[in-house]
């Protein structure tokens, strides 16, 4: 095969992959970019520009900081628990081999199930009046516990990420366990044998041998952290009293409940621009870490 007809069989295989970027990234990425300098307002036609304006509310806008102050604390939480959780969990099981595989199911299935799901079904196991767990308070004489979990403005947000928690740590777990099977043994039994702690040898051995894996995990996992919303929406909406906005479920008020389109784009916006960061970030030290393992 030529040169000539390599290069045109290459342009004819990247061609499905452009279309695909151009019609599911770019031209979304320009349409938002238009609608967060109009006032859109879903109807009509011509929009006026108002430039700036929107970029400008939206960073005096009160209502924003609280629902970023929300994303912070979504990302740190439902970052954290997760990550250490399924390390954890995923190092415990790890060289079990009895009834494994019903280890790996049970800890995955959550994970696959619908968020739609997830959130009805710890929707009513928050019912203060008939929910599960205020009974299992109840049953076992801690009464002084029982909560309106969900209309608690202090405690909202957090019986939510209990439940996000809860639902994605089966994905990192499955994950890790993954990973662990690429471990060199040997090094493990080596630092056993000259002492080393379950701590030390997590710590390491095993961690520094999962990094990337790890860190691929956690890009997700932060990402979902500045764009979560269907888990928050059909839990809450948002509330009770706007304390469990975060940016999405505050862009899609402002979008499709107020006929705000350009403010809500604005805001979608700002969830990308904060996001990308981190997950450039993360991309290139694992890429480092890569090329050190290699020698490069």
């Amino acid at each position: 095969m030529t040169r000539r007809a390599q290069a045109r069989l290459g342009i004819l295989l990247t061609v499905p992959v452009l279309a695909l970027v151009v019609i599911f990234f770019l031209f979304p990425m320009v349409s938002a970019l238009y609608f967060s300098v109009v006032d859109f307002d879903g109807i009509d036609p011509s929009p006026e520009f108002v430039g700036p304006a929107n970029v400008i509310e939206m960073f005096t806008d009160p209502e924003t900081w609280h629902a970023l102050t929300n994303n912070l604390i979504w990302i740190v939480v439902g970052t954290a628990a997760p990550m250490i959780i399924g390390l954890l969990v995923s190092v415990l099981i790890w060289t079990t081999r009895r009834g494994a595989a019903i280890y790996r199911l049970a800890f995955f299935l959550p994970f696959v199930l619908p968020g739609v799901a997830i959130g009805i079904v710890w929707t009513w196991i928050y019912d203060p009046v008939s929910g599960w767990l205020n009974r299992a308070l109840e049953s076992i004489g801690l009464e002084g516990l029982v909560r309106g979990w969900l209309g608690d403005p202090d405690l909202a947000l957090y019986a939510v990420l209990a439940t996000a928690v809860w639902a994605y740590s089966g994905f990192v777990i499955i994950i890790f366990l993954s990973a662990l099977r690429n471990v060199d043994i040997e090094l493990v039994d080596a630092s056993r044998i000259d002492g080393a702690n379950a701590p030390q040898r997590l710590w390491f051995i095993l961690l520094p041998q999962i990094m990337p894996v790890f860190l691929m995990v956690l890009t997700l996992t932060l990402v979902g952290g500045f764009s979560v919303f269907d888990i928050i929406f059909i839990m809450t909406g948002g509330g009770p009293a706007d304390a469990t906005n975060v940016l999405g479920t505050y862009a899609y008020t402002q979008a499709f409940q107020l006929s705000r389109i350009g403010y809500g784009t604005t805001l979608a916006l700002l969830i990308t621009v904060l996001s990308i960061p981190f997950a450039v970030a993360i991309n290139r030290l694992q890429r480092r870490l890569a090329l050190q393992d290699t020698g490069a």
